[in-house]
C-alpha cells in the first residue's frame, strides 16, 4: 500500500459526487458504478483502491496482464478493457479480461466472437459509440451503430449488455451533455430493435461525470479524480 496517498480519501470524495449528483437527478446512486481507470497505475496503488471501487478499467492489453500476473489470488474484482483492442491481441485480452467494453467495429466483433468461441466463452461487451465525431476518438459512428448490434446479436459468445462513450474534449456542458444524451437515446433504440435490457451506459469521466449522471450514466470511468494526477 502507497503510505499517505490519499487514494482512499479521493475515492470517497468521488462517492459523495456520485451520491449528489444521482440525488439532483432524482436517481438511485446504487445504480451507478464506480470504474477505477488504472492506466500507468502500479499494483500497489490498485489495491489501495480496489475495496472502493466497483471495478477495474484498462486501457492496454499488455499493460493489464503485467499487472494480473502479479495481482493477489484471494483479491476478487472485475477487470474490464476500456481501450481499443487490437486484433492481434483479442486471445490475449480474453483470457483475463471479465468484460471489453470497447467492441467499435464489425470486424472486430466477429474476430472477438470467433476468438470466444474456440474456448466457448461468453464475453460480455459493450458497444463504443464516437457521439462526439471527433477524429482522434475511436467508436463507431453512429451511423454504423445498427449495423454492429445486428454482427452482434448473430454472435451466441458475445453478450452484449449495454454502451460506451467518451465525451467530447470540451468545457461547455451542453455540447458534453448532448454528446451523452445521445448514447441515451441510442441505447433505447437498440432496446427495442434488440429486446435486450441492455443496462449499461458507461459514459462520464473525471471532468464530466456529473453531467454525463445527469443524463442516464450506469458506470463513470474515473481515473485522475481517483488516483491524482500521473
Amino acid at each position: 500500500m502507497v503510505e499517505n496517498s490519499g487514494i482512499r480519501e479521493r475515492i470517497l470524495a468521488v462517492r459523495e459526487k456520485i451520491f449528489s449528483s444521482a440525488a439532483r437527478a432524482g436517481r438511485d446512486a446504487a445504480e451507478i458504478k464506480l470504474l477505477g481507470v488504472t492506466k500507468t497505475r502500479t499494483v500497489e496503488e490498485m489495491l489501495e483502491a480496489v475495496s472502493l471501487v466497483d471495478a477495474i478499467g484498462e486501457n492496454r492489453v499488455q499493460e493489464a496482464l503485467s499487472k494480473k500476473e502479479r495481482w493477489p489470488s484471494d483479491i476478487k474484482i472485475e477487470w474490464h478493457l476500456i481501450g481499443h483492442l487490437q486484433s492481434n491481441k483479442i486471445r490475449r485480452a480474453l483470457s483475463f479480461f471479465d468484460a471489453v467494453d470497447s467492441l467499435d467495429s464489425v470486424a472486430l466483433a466477429s474476430a472477438v466472437e470467433r476468438t470466444a468461441a474456440e474456448t466457448e466463452r461468453v464475453v460480455s461487451v459493450l458497444i463504443e459509440v464516437n457521439t462526439s465525431g471527433e477524429g482522434s476518438k475511436t467508436g463507431v459512428p453512429p451511423g454504423g451503430f445498427s449495423e454492429l448490434v445486428d454482427r452482434i446479436m448473430e454472435s451466441p459468445h458475445l453478450e452484449l449488455r449495454g454502451l460506451m462513450t467518451i465525451g467530447p474534449l470540451t468545457d461547455d456542458e451542453a455540447q458534453v451533455r448532448g454528446a451523452f444524451a445521445h448514447l441515451r437515446e441510442m441505447a433505447g433504440d437498440a432496446r427495442r430493435r434488440s429486446g435486450l435490457p441492455l443496462p449499461v451506459l458507461s459514459m462520464g469521466m473525471s471532468s464530466d461525470f456529473e453531467w454525463a449522471i445527469a443524463e442516464g450514466s450506469t458506470m463513470v470511468r474515473i481515473g485522475t479524480s481517483l488516483f491524482g494526477k500521473r
